[in-house]
């Protein structure tokens, strides 16, 4: 698979995950056993190099995730340690992180 592909999928799927597990109080977590396996093996089949070019932001997509899942299992749920181990930077406050980001830079736009 060409490299591009693969970190659009990559991104698209950590993306989607952030957004489906956002405030969500009746999330099975084990209705996510795939996802999260895919992403973990997606995350690994990339290149070093290529990790680390987006590192920062996976760490805030994916943090926010793992704030998001973690209010459900807790924190030592199997999906919630899977994710954690992919994040090597400072994890957003909150999962509502994206929401703050959004507002700052639509306030240095005008």
């Amino acid at each position: 698979m060409h490299i591009y592909l693969e970190i659009y999928e990559f991104a698209a799927s950590a993306g989607a995950l952030e957004g489906y597990v956002f405030q969500r109080a009746d999330l099975n977590p084990d209705a996510l056993n795939n996802w999260v396996q895919n992403l973990v093996k997606q995350y690994y089949a990339l290149p070093i190099e290529v990790r680390e070019s987006f590192q920062g932001s996976l760490d805030r997509t994916l943090g926010r995730a793992v704030l998001s899942l973690a209010s459900l299992p807790g924190n030592e749920h199997g999906h919630v340690r899977s994710l954690k181990s992919l994040i090597f930077g400072k994890m957003p406050d909150s999962p509502e992180d994206f929401e703050k980001e959004k507002k700052a830079k639509s306030n240095t736009c005008e």
